[in-house]
């Protein structure tokens, strides 16, 4: 009778390959985003961002972990991340951003007057105030675009009293937003108006009180939006991640909303 046991041994081997491969773990899937490393409240290399934060809740419900692709939000951002496939979701883009396709709004924001808590409070761009207060605003790129603020401004003729602070700010510095906020608490100027998640987040950091009023409905305001509903962007071809993006956000609301309460980000309702 033939000598079975060289035949058992290979059983034996062959199952116990079988069962190393069934316990190693999956590879998790990444969700891949697109942010800047270093643009508090929104986003920074540590996570410490927001928008790093609500990421994470909707790459959880989607049973992926959250890779990054770091680059600093400039000119032509979208076209050498996303674009180039580096990554697959941009966080915190306007839901009317035509280059992408847009999830549902997780948010809804407005630029805002900032003033200490003290000072008599300014809720229209016809308040006579602002001709005679020293005003900020932010400016956008290295070439000081103007905000839709400065346009209510400059069509009012307020302009001499008006000071810029580039969103492109001083990137070695661990906060490039807070100069403008920082300005308010220190005195350099009256008043801000600030991008709303920006002023909300960096006004709690202050060592004196701050308000934060929400430009709503303001029928002063001209012909720029003031209030933006905020959404995740993907490629127009993406369809599929999309739609679970979409689930995700539906489904972890509560959590995101409470991460937009913890980081002060001002929101109003659809006007």
């Amino acid at each position: 009778m033939p000598n079975s046991k060289p035949c058992r041994v290979r059983n034996l081997v062959v199952l116990a390959s079988l069962l190393s491969i069934q316990i190693l773990p999956a590879a998790a899937r990444e969700l891949r985003i697109c942010a800047d490393q270093n643009n508090l409240p929104f986003s920074k290399s540590d996570g410490s961002g927001f928008e790093n934060r609500i990421a994470s809740i909707v790459a959880d419900e989607m049973g992926a972990r959250v890779q990054y692709t770091w680059h600093a939000q400039r000119r032509g951002f979208i076209r050498t991340t996303l674009n180039a496939g580096l990554c697959d979701v941009i966080m915190g883009v306007p839901s009317s951003l035509h280059m992408l396709k847009t999830t549902r709004p997780y948010y809804r924001s407005s630029y805002a007057f900032v003033r200490r808590a003290d000072a008599q409070q300014i809720t229209s761009f016809n308040d006579p105030l602002l001709k005679k207060l020293k005003v900020g605003v932010q400016l956008i790129g290295n070439d000081g675009v103007n905000t839709p603020p400065v346009h209510d401004l400059t069509r009012r003729g307020i302009v001499n009293n008006v000071h810029g602070f580039l969103v492109q700010n001083d990137y070695s510095t661990k906060a490039p937003l807070a100069p403008i906020i920082n300005a308010v608490a220190d005195g350099d100027i009256d008043v801000a108006i600030v991008w709303g998640p920006t002023a909300g987040y960096f006004a709690k950091k202050q060592p004196v009180a701050l308000k934060v009023t929400p430009i709503l409905l303001d029928p002063s305001a001209l012909d720029l939006a003031l209030t933006y509903d905020i959404s995740m962007g993907v490629r127009k071809d993406d369809l599929a991640l999309l739609d679970e993006l979409n689930r995700a956000i539906s489904k972890r609301r509560t959590q995101i909303n409470s991460v937009l309460d913890a980081y002060g980000v001002p929101r109003v309702k659809n006007e």
